[in-house]
């Protein structure tokens, strides 16, 4: 379901010539312009498939910055961000400024098909060369794909540290009916996470007939994973967003996570401006201050998403990511076109009729 957030500055025009709304620090002293024109504007709408909770500190921070701005945020699962987008721009109404997604590959047929604008980000130097596409997508978190177990009814012995342990653990008995990743079909991110597992794991077929044994529950959302796995209603969850996994843990002795040592795949939720926005300066405006120190910052330690700049400090950074893991063992997805080769209607539709008759379907 649709929650919609919206958080204004409540005296912008007491504000409005404050301090807080003047150029950062190191930007270009014609900054002032992009400042004045999106404050005139006075809006921005995002569509997005991040949790309300998780960006409720980066529009609070954003409207401190620049008051008079109004931020509307549009909470959806990945799918159905893309889905409304393509919707209202077909039938000529309106939509949102800005879209921001875990689902990189959706994004970045949004991004290639031209709805993209190409706007070059001030910040745009201080991210990995991988995490930006022509000036148009960008990718703003750097969030690993977890293991996640009940650590009341999976033994320490049994908790897999690779791709190809998880493979052999859930063919076991135990594990019939017990074990759950996203519904491919339904969440964007579980379909561009498994396309990717099927290009870094060389025994991904072994792993889908596993599924398959497992008898495995989908689900579309990260959260009623999360709550199938802390029940004991299911043991085990494979590809489960990382970024959610590792905050529910701190708070919930039941779930145990883990980053696979032999690869993790890492997403980072690709943000682009929508290139007939009507709030177009502070699209921009927002854009830059997600990629900024202080926007990254509150992205690590309050939205607990993992920043992508390799200068932010804090347990959910990709320093810290890396230094965890190991450089060669983290795989972050591209934001490029080449994510876009399994969307075609007929690689799709093999990729599908593949995991239907080999994982199958619960």
């Amino acid at each position: 379901m649709m929650l919609k957030t919206t958080l204004a500055a409540a005296c912008a025009t007491l504000f409005a010539g404050s301090a807080l709304a003047q150029v950062p620090a190191g930007y270009p002293a014609d900054y002032q312009k992009l400042i004045d024109a999106a404050k005139k504007e006075g809006k921005l709408v995002i569509y997005g498939a991040t949790d309300s909770k998780a960006t409720q500190p980066l529009i609070k921070d954003f409207s401190a910055l620049y008051p008079g701005i109004t931020v509307e945020y549009n909470d959806m699962n990945s799918t159905e961000v893309y889905n409304r987008f393509i919707s209202e721009v077909a039938a000529g109404g309106n939509t949102a400024d800005a879209m921001w997604s875990s689902a990189m590959d959706l994004q970045m047929r949004l991004a290639s098909d031209g709805y993209a604008l190409a706007y070059k980000s001030v910040e745009a130097s201080k991210i990995p060369g991988w995490a930006v596409w022509d000036d148009k997508a960008y990718g703003t978190t750097f969030e690993p794909a977890a293991i996640v177990y009940n650590k009341r009814l999976v033994d320490a012995r049994e908790v897999p540290q690779t791709h190809a342990d998880f493979t052999r653990l859930i063919q076991q008995p135990k594990f019939k009916d017990k074990v759950t990743t996203y519904d491919i079909e339904k969440s964007g991110v579980g379909f561009m996470f498994m396309t990717q597992d099927a290009r870094e794991n060389p025994k991904f077929q072994d792993l889908e007939n596993a599924f398959g044994v497992a008898k495995v529950r989908v689900q579309s959302s990260t959260g009623t994973m999360m709550e199938r796995i802390s029940s004991g209603e299911n043991l085990i969850g494979y590809n489960v967003l990382g970024s959610y996994a590792l905050v529910r843990a701190k708070a919930d002795p039941s779930i145990g996570v883990v980053l696979p040592k032999d690869y993790t795949l890492v997403m980072s939720r690709v943000f682009f401006i929508n290139k007939g926005a009507k709030n177009v300066n502070a699209a921009k405006l927002w854009l830059d201050y997600m990629l900024s120190h202080r926007g990254q910052t509150i992205i690590a330690n309050e939205s607990k998403l993992f920043a992508i700049r390799a200068d932010v400090t804090g347990e959910t950074t990709s320093a810290e990511l890396i230094k965890q893991i190991g450089k060669d063992n983290i795989k972050p997805v591209p934001v490029h076109p080449i994510l876009l080769q399994f969307l075609g209607p007929a690689k799709r539709m093999a990729f599908l009729n593949q995991w239907k008759a080999t994982a199958g379907k619960k």
